[in-house]
């Protein structure tokens, strides 16, 4: 896999202008649903870590007619013990930065885990939209991460869900490693 790279500034700033105004909408027409079922849930990886499901955002059923599974992960600067605390809380915030985009379906808001990473894993519609999102959240995590940190991978053809209930569907197996942040091994419910 070559490793992706951010939009370029202006059009990233557009493309987020653009989902904030489309959140606007969404959040006056009450589409914007936080489902608690899978709040709790702890989520592992294949590179050894794990990070607890501490939020879910949902766009009506969350299922995309064009699956495809994003994960994105990134690390604060600057936030270190308490402050993961008040950076969950006030996380809610930048629902606007990503709800809005175009196939755009669900997200599960992962804590940090035992390096201090976040990580979204997303339902998608669309692999190229998807994409797109990434690129242009890259310029928002910049703002406030570890630049080096920020990465994403999508899953074409694969809903978030099937991959969580059964990671082997995942091309290539179970492989281990750093390189395989994104790689979910399992999924542990509360």
């Amino acid at each position: 896999m070559s490793e992706p790279e951010p939009l370029a500034l202006a059009e990233a700033w557009r493309a987020v202008a653009a989902c904030v105004l489309s959140c606007c909408a969404l959040l006056a027409c009450r589409r914007i649903q936080l489902p608690r079922e899978r709040v709790g849930s702890r989520i592992s990886f294949a590179d050894g870590t794990s990070a607890r499901v501490y939020r879910e955002t949902r766009l009506g059923s969350g299922l995309a007619r064009n699956p495809c599974t994003l994960v994105v992960t990134f690390r604060l600067r600057l936030v270190h013990g308490p402050g993961h605390a008040l950076f969950r809380a006030e996380s809610l915030l930048n629902t606007p930065l990503f709800v809005g985009f175009p196939g755009f379906t669900s997200k599960l808001w992962l804590a940090h885990d035992e390096d201090g990473r976040y990580r979204g894993v997303y339902e998608w519609d669309d692999p190229q939209r998807a994409e797109h999102y990434a690129r242009s959240l890259w310029r928002v995590l910049a703002l406030v991460s570890v630049p080096e940190s920020i990465h994403y991978t999508v899953l074409p053809g694969l809903r978030r869900d099937d991959v969580l209930s059964d990671p082997s569907l995942v091309e290539g197996g179970a492989r281990v490693g750093a390189a395989y942040w994104w790689r979910v091994t399992g999924e542990t419910r509360p």
